[in-house]
């Protein structure tokens, strides 16, 4: 009978011989914010894909930090979604940009964070909106947030988090009437 064989260090590696356990979080932070930009302007991955010269699998891929993006492709992708190649790096959180900087010098402790991609960014919550300002009448604007907000507070998940803004209740005369 045959016995297995332990991965050796080389294969455990992974490409580019370094440890892989997932994407590395500067490339998933690359490419929240190139999906960000592309749903801002309302383009499909396909069009993305057109406009730099290769698939919507690889616009997948890179928008997921499973593949990096080359200097010349995040050139050009600012250059297709008409903003700067430091938009790709902005709002970078600290650990994420800390990351990178442990990884160069070879001193990374620790797994992989994981991060969550801002509500505010994903397309559902662009289309919404846009569907939003697309209502000309001011007045049924403000009952549709009312109406949302109403429905949100009976989710059992709204009752765990903190709301924003001002507590339920409190209103300018009730502070007035305090003092």
């Amino acid at each position: 009978m045959a016995e297995k064989k332990k991965p050796t260090a080389a294969a455990s590696r992974g490409r580019r011989g370094r440890a892989s356990p997932g994407p590395n979080p500067i490339d998933v932070h690359v490419g929240h914010r190139l999906r960000e930009r592309r749903t801002i302007l309302g383009l499909s991955q396909q069009e993305v894909g057109r406009l730099l010269g290769v698939t919507f699998q690889q616009i997948q891929k890179n928008e997921r930090g499973a593949n990096r993006m080359s200097a010349s492709r995040l050139y050009e992708a600012a250059r297709a979604l008409d903003t700067t190649v430091q938009y790709f790096f902005d709002d970078m959180p600290n650990d994420v940009a800390a990351y990178g900087h442990k990884h160069i010098q070879g001193l990374a402790e620790g797994p992989v964070p994981t991060y969550q991609i801002d509500p505010l960014v994903r397309r559902e919550t662009i289309e919404l909106v846009r569907a939003y300002y697309d209502i000309e009448d001011r007045k049924l604007r403000q009952n549709m947030v009312s109406a949302i907000r109403a429905i949100g507070s009976n989710s059992p998940t709204a009752l765990a988090r903190p709301r924003r803004g001002r507590p339920v209740g409190s209103t300018n005369k009730a502070k007035k009437n305090a003092k």
